[in-house]
């Protein structure tokens, strides 16, 4: 049976793995609205695309632009079977170093911004009775380490919103796919990088990870054209994950967590199964 053509929208187009989910889709043959608060950055995807590709200003955190992407996308196409989430930025800084301010710009792109953009395009999946939601996450996801507790507290809580939304919307021929990456050439340690004040103090448990951070742009393992022919790949299986880890670091990182939260849940397991007692109905 052939392969049904597909219709993309993605956020965060301007660079990295956004820009290469575009021409992965349209070396599948697929139709694609490649969005971006600044949309004279995808000229060239436009040029690329012909009439398969239109581009769109969308801004994840200004909910009237979401709106408005989403129905230049309808008006467009006619219709969306795979929406991806991309739009973000990485962060720097130790938890006491992150100002408040900073933590809620943090999340109003990285998490509120996904799911505004989910949300606006949920009615449209549920009607047609189908379609794919990708949410772009990390390894950050499900592993931390100093200096990221901001950055990895958005991607949490995008997986832990995600993970239920799958089950929520699994009846209507919905899907949701998580994708965690490693260390991937998308600009992140460069101009996509937040960095925080410094307290002299953390350097002592940050300070690794902010010279890594300042030493990796453009140095990673990761190909992020490879990864986006992997989701494309994976979009076509019969039954996909609900969570796809991409990069040997991602594997191998993801696996060393799971498997230190399984020993605290073994280790302590005895102790944590006291806490449970009996129902005293007339208490």
């Amino acid at each position: 049976m052939a392969r049904r053509e597909r219709v993309w929208l993605v956020t965060g187009c301007s660079a990295g793995f956004g820009r290469e989910l575009v021409r992965a889709a349209l070396a599948a043959g697929d139709r694609v609205m490649a969005t971006a608060r600044d949309t004279g950055q995808l000229a060239d995807l436009s040029g690329a695309g012909r009439e398969r590709v239109r581009t769109a200003r969308l801004d994840v955190t200004d909910e009237a632009s979401v709106h408005r992407a989403v129905a230049e996308t309808l008006a467009a196409f006619g219709r969306i079977d795979v929406l991806v989430n991309n739009a973000g930025y990485g962060s720097v800084g130790a938890v006491e170093e992150l100002t408040m301010p900073e933590l809620r710009a943090l999340l109003e792109v990285m998490f509120f911004g996904a799911v505004s953009v989910t949300r606006a395009v949920l009615p449209h999946l549920r009607r047609q009775g189908g379609g794919t939601i990708v949410q772009m996450s990390s390894m950050g996801g499900q592993v931390t380490m100093p200096g990221f507790g901001g950055y990895c507290a958005a991607k949490f809580a995008l997986e832990g919103l995600s993970e239920a939304l799958a089950a929520e919307v699994a009846p209507f021929g919905v899907r949701v796919l998580i994708v965690e990456p490693g260390a991937f050439r998308t600009e992140f340690g460069g101009r996509r990088m937040h960095r925080s004040r410094t307290i002299e103090a953390y350097r002592v448990s940050t300070g690794e990870t902010r010279a890594a951070v300042d030493a990796m742009d453009g140095t990673q393992p990761g190909d992020p054209a490879k990864a986006a022919r992997v989701i494309v790949e994976v979009l076509d299986a019969a039954e996909p994950p609900l969570r796809l880890a991409l990069g040997q670091d991602a594997v191998r990182s993801i696996r060393a967590a799971q498997q230190r939260r399984r020993a605290d849940l073994d280790g302590w397991e005895e102790l944590s199964r006291r806490t449970d007692g009996g129902f005293d109905m007339a208490g």
